[in-house]
């Protein structure tokens, strides 16, 4: 693989009650800000949009892992997305508009009994399924240069790295200036 790669995401967790519950009311009202705040975070790439919905065009047809079996929905929440490299992810995910979300998700979401994400290097553009394989590939095997988080990650030439967490805090700072409008809204919210 070469530098050229660009670092995959994807996520997947089931919720408590329905999409349109009020239960899930909270994670639906931030939604549409999570995705804006992506789209001007430092090093965002670009995000799989849903079939069948306004937006980015979607990256292959949507599938879910097999923990979505039994669960008695047949969709979930899930995200693909491509970002420049571990800390701009990392900066967006745990800071800002996107941290105020994972600090509410444990009302919308079940228990995890899988890993909250993936993470691998990919030169192309991934689609659903190379996601979802990967997903259950990181929830059979552990962490390694095929698929990883954040606790253990690995570079594009398969090695293991540090994330350079000083970078973080400047890119967490960066992107708490563009999201100054989104996250005075999203803490206005209804959890």
């Amino acid at each position: 693989m070469t530098s050229a790669a660009k670092l995959a995401i994807y996520n997947f967790g089931l919720f408590v009650a329905s999409y349109d519950s009020p239960a899930v009311e909270g994670f639906r009202l931030r939604e549409p800000a999570n995705f804006s705040a992506a789209e001007c975070a430092e090093g965002f790439i670009g995000r799989s949009g849903y079939e069948g919905e306004p937006g980015p065009e979607s990256w292959g047809t949507q599938v879910f892992p097999r923990f979505i079996n039994g669960s008695g929905f047949e969709w979930a929440p899930s995200s693909l997305s491509l970002w420049a490299d571990l800390e701009s992810l990392m900066a967006f995910s745990y800071s800002g508009v996107h941290a105020d979300a994972l600090k509410h998700a444990k009302n919308w979401q079940v228990e995890k009994q899988w890993p909250a994400l993936v993470l691998w290097w990919s030169e192309g553009r991934p689609d659903w399924a190379e996601a979802v394989e990967r997903f259950e590939y990181l929830h059979d095997h552990g962490p390694g240069p095929r698929a990883f988080h954040f606790k253990d990650p690995y570079g594009y030439d398969g090695e293991r790295i540090s994330i350079d967490r000083t970078r973080v805090r400047e890119l967490a700072a960066l992107n708490a200036e563009r999201h100054k409008h989104l996250m005075s809204h999203v803490l206005s919210m209804k959890v």
